[in-house]
């Protein structure tokens, strides 16, 4: 049948089949193939897990912990809310959002004030000022990062907290900070749930 048909209609059908085969199946394969070998964390969510071995959680999507909970150092603020409500629903992972809220909103202003003041009455070694990231929210509302401005402003409640030496806790938190990206690009950073998880190990 096929050589019934003219002959350009048979190289159309045969390119079709062709590009098919290497677009739809080749390629896939070859890119999944080459993601689990050389970025198989990456490429399988960079699942974070305990020491009991069970995943609780990611190190590229933030968490939120109980702002009332001193033991734990906390995230930046999230602006994301339940897809389902329209409600506040910090670190919502289906929901990835900023809050789209410019300099001169009085909302926004609003918000950060409070959050200053909250700051400054739980921590209390506030020297040279909040740390941005402390009371403004990312981008995505997912950063799993804070600076480590922030972190060090933590230290003190959580090693109070938690009946440990301010220096241990430090070295903690040193031992989690990342270095800029390529070396140069942008601020060293530390993932609050890698440090929280590693807090918690200390005392398993």
């Amino acid at each position: 049948m096929l050589r019934s048909l003219p002959k350009e209609i048979l190289i159309s059908i045969r390119l079709t089949l062709v590009f098919a085969l290497a677009t739809g199946l080749i390629y896939p394969l070859v890119i999944t193939g080459v993601g689990q070998v050389v970025f198989h964390d990456q490429a399988n969510g960079s699942l974070v897990t305990n020491q009991g071995g069970q995943v609780v959680g990611s190190s590229l999507i933030g968490q939120w912990f109980d702002p009332t909970d001193t033991r734990y150092f906390h995230p930046r603020p999230s602006a994301t809310v339940d897809p389902a409500t329209g409600k506040a629903l910090p670190y919502a992972g289906n929901n990835s959002a900023g809050s789209n809220l410019g300099p001169s909103s009085q909302t926004l202003i609003s918000r950060v004030q409070a959050q200053v003041q909250q700051i400054m009455t739980t921590e209390k070694n506030i020297v040279d000022g909040v740390p941005v990231d402390m009371v403004t929210t990312s981008f995505s509302g997912l950063d799993p990062d804070i600076s480590v401005a922030n972190a060090n402003l933590q230290v003190s409640r959580v090693a109070n907290s938690r009946h440990l030496p301010v220096a241990r806790v430090r070295q903690v938190v040193g031992a989690h900070t990342n270095d800029r990206q390529w070396g140069f690009l942008g601020e060293k950073t530390i993932n609050v749930l890698d440090l929280n998880l590693a807090l918690d190990a200390m005392h398993s």
